[in-house]
């Protein structure tokens, strides 16, 4: 059974950082690319991030967080990682990792059609 489980998310103050972490089980990491989306209220689901499964670790960034936002993965451990520096009050949101539907990502990442399978999601919410 394939399964995402997202956490490492919480309230943090504007500038501050946090790294979410997604679990995966039931698949190989290694053989597909992972994309991270969220959703913030109001707001459809769309995908903000993703690497490639290749060892070069090819990722694409949405432009509204390109240069804070790192995606990082280990695919001995099954895991990968969303690192948030430079948070903004506009980055809060729920946080959902995904199984892309290949072995690399292409630029029609941001849309939910593109994953077949994603976590519940981890709460993020960026406050003073």
């Amino acid at each position: 059974q394939v399964r995402l489980v997202e956490s490492g998310g919480g309230l943090v103050q504007p500038g501050g950082s946090l790294k979410l972490s997604c679990a995966a089980a039931g698949f190989r990491l290694g053989d597909y690319a992972i994309g991270w989306l969220r959703q913030t209220p109001g707001k459809e689901l769309k995908g903000i991030s993703c690497i490639s499964s290749l060892d070069d670790g090819n990722a694409i960034y949405a432009e509204s967080i390109r240069g804070r936002f790192t995606i990082s993965r280990d695919n001995a451990k099954n895991l990968a990682y969303l690192e948030m520096n430079n948070l903004k009050p506009e980055d809060t949101a729920v946080y959902y990792c995904a199984r892309f539907k290949a072995l690399t990502c292409s630029f029609a990442y941001y849309s939910t059609d593109s994953y077949d399978y994603w976590g519940q999601g981890t709460q993020v919410t960026v406050s003073s």
